[in-house]
């Protein structure tokens, strides 16, 4: 039978490498403190473009997707959804919302996470949401022929509501006594929320704004820039592997926590990293469009896409890095890489 008892990992010996992922972790929280009280830092342009990638990946994680030009209106509620899938990613975008503005007055409780799943739906048709699975529920895989099996069979549904007051009491109260950092309780209940897999649809969403939620919660605030969900979608098969390897003989409580967490953590330090980058391109104040573009690739290990040079250099226009890139091209600076929408640029 399986049992909530967060206190065992209060003793618990770390390793040394989750131990340094933790520590670089909290020296990138302090030097993104300092970044943030420096006013010539401009940054506002990178909390609308980290909606709409965590919004996009999400919801593209579980097979929901819309054209780009519609998620953009979406998300700036230029229109109302259309499809199935619209609904959803409209329903995201209120939570995300809610979350980004309200984060130090939304609890960790039962009662919360359903508020938010309520939400998550509330442009639905379906009736689902904020109401736990009435019913046993399975997480499917489907192999390389086309054939499915069974990955994890979650907690029984009858199980279900009991299961989510452990979890979030468990969680609050190590929280509260600080016996424990913060970095690590947060995958801990991630995986228990995600192994409860307490909802008829839309677990895999609600685990990632509750993620986002924790953070929040704890004063880590990189989420307002980078999007997680982002590095998350581009590491989704990653994702699934520790997913998979820490569930392992969960109903026992024997289950490896350790590949989960390391996974996270590496999630979070890379969504730091990346924002110290764009900080470091931004203040660069001194330097020329052309040169932000340049600075830019130079600094990117394979290729970089138009798309990651908009929200890399936030200051310059459309425009201005398509004529870049063509005299880039022209002066062999750069080689352009494949064709379409993967289309990417390296330096020669």
């Amino acid at each position: 039978m399986k049992i909530f008892n967060y206190s065992i990992y209060e003793e618990m010996l770390w390793d040394k490498e989750i131990l340094g992922l933790v520590a670089e972790i909290h020296e990138h929280k302090g030097r993104q403190e300092f970044f943030l009280s420096q006013q010539s830092i401009k940054l506002d342009r990178f909390v609308e473009i980290a909606k709409i990638q965590s919004t996009e990946a999400s919801n593209k994680i579980e097979g929901i997707i819309t054209s780009a030009s519609r998620l953009n209106d979406i998300m700036k509620q230029k229109t109302t959804p259309q499809n199935r899938d619209e609904e959803e990613i409209a329903g995201y975008r209120d939570v995300l919302n809610t979350i980004h503005s309200s984060h130090e007055y939304i609890n960790i409780s039962p009662n919360i996470i359903l508020q938010l799943h309520r939400d998550l739906y509330k442009y639905s048709a379906t009736s689902i949401g904020g109401k736990l699975k009435n019913t046993d529920n399975i997480i499917q895989e489907t192999d390389a022929q086309g054939n499915k099996f069974i990955r994890f069979k979650p907690l029984a549904s009858y199980l279900t509501p009991n299961a989510m007051d452990a979890i979030c009491n468990e969680y609050n109260s190590l929280i509260s006594k600080g016996s424990i950092d913060e970095l690590l309780l947060l995958p801990i209940f991630i995986l228990d929320f995600l192994c409860i897999h307490p909802f008829n649809d839309g677990n895999g969403r609600m685990s990632r704004l509750l993620t986002l939620l924790l953070l929040y919660k704890n004063a880590y605030t990189v989420e307002k820039y980078i999007s997680i969900e982002k590095i998350i979608e581009q590491t989704k098969d990653r994702y699934y592997d520790t997913l998979q390897a820490s569930s392992i003989d969960w109903h026992d409580n024997k289950n490896d926590i350790i590949p989960f967490i390391r996974y996270m953590l590496g999630i979070i330090l890379s969504a730091y990293r990346d924002f110290e980058q764009r900080v470091l391109t931004v203040s660069q104040s001194s330097l020329t469009k052309t040169e932000q573009i340049k600075q830019a690739i130079d600094n990117k290990i394979g290729k970089i896409t138009k798309a990651e040079l908009k929200i890399l250099c936030p200051d310059v226009s459309e425009p201005m890095i398509e004529k870049t890139l063509r005299d880039l091209l022209n002066s062999n600076y750069i080689e352009k890489m494949g064709a379409g929408r993967t289309s990417g640029y390296t330096k020669k």
